[in-house]
């Protein structure tokens, strides 16, 4: 943590609503000038009646139902979800009230071949997040109908630092990567402390063109975390 912020700063970084231990991880891009351009622009399109996905509450939600101290797996998303309802903070995931997208009900079928279990009736992954997997998208907000109208603002270095801070404060980290997008954003991993398992992405085009079905990425990951000490992961999701 840089010692020379100002009393003004720190008062800023305690409003944070964040865990202690990502607020204290990631002070530094906290308090970035970066952060500071993102919050003014972000404030502009809400001024301009935009609609922003997801709501305020759930910008973060990622970091706080997933603590730092919690981390056992990151599955890395692009954008949240630019359709009315379904952005909820959590890559990949939607409430369960909302159909599931078609990447995510790919993700449930090969979750589904890989551990024999039941295709879920819902997409909300909250209970991944519960038992330590960090749901992370590299852009946090989206405007409505508008994928990808986020990025290059600056949440992608906000993201970055975030995956740097898993790569240096954990050991034995299991980050799922599927598509181009997601094995750029982990380049920088420490292979030789961490579990990159990478595949296409899950969406229709990139799944049938092969290499996301049989990748079997969930038994992988608890085979892993259970070889080095830690709890497997319940991924049936309750109905």
């Amino acid at each position: 943590m840089n010692t020379q912020y100002t009393s003004d700063q720190l008062t800023a970084l305690q409003k944070v609503q964040l865990p202690d231990d990502w607020k204290m991880a990631l002070c530094d891009v906290l308090l970035s000038a970066t952060m500071d351009n993102l919050r003014a622009f972000l404030q502009h399109e809400y001024a301009q009646n935009k609609t922003i996905y997801p709501s305020k509450s759930l910008i973060f939600n990622a970091l706080n139902t997933t603590p730092l101290s919690s981390v056992k797996v990151v599955i890395l998303g692009q954008d949240p979800y630019h359709g009315v309802g379904q952005a909820m903070g959590l890559s990949f995931s939607v409430p369960k009230i909302i159909p599931k997208p078609p990447s995510l009900q790919n993700i449930l079928k090969e979750l589904a071949m890989d551990l024999n279990i039941p295709v879920s009736a819902h997409g909300d992954l909250t209970h991944w997040a519960n038992q330590g997997v960090l749901l992370l998208n590299a852009t946090l907000t989206v405007e409505n109908g508008q994928a990808g109208s986020h990025q290059g603002r600056g949440w992608e270095e906000f993201t970055d630092a975030v995956i740097d801070v898993i790569n240096k404060k954990t050991d034995h980290t299991v980050f799922i990567l599927w598509g181009s997008y997601a094995k750029k954003k982990g380049r920088f991993i420490d292979t030789s402390r961490h579990l990159i398992l990478t595949a296409n992405h899950p969406s229709p085009l990139s799944a049938n063109r092969g290499g996301f079905f049989g990748s079997r990425p969930f038994s992988q990951t608890n085979d892993y975390l259970v070889r080095h000490g830690k709890g497997a992961i319940d991924w049936m999701l309750p109905q």
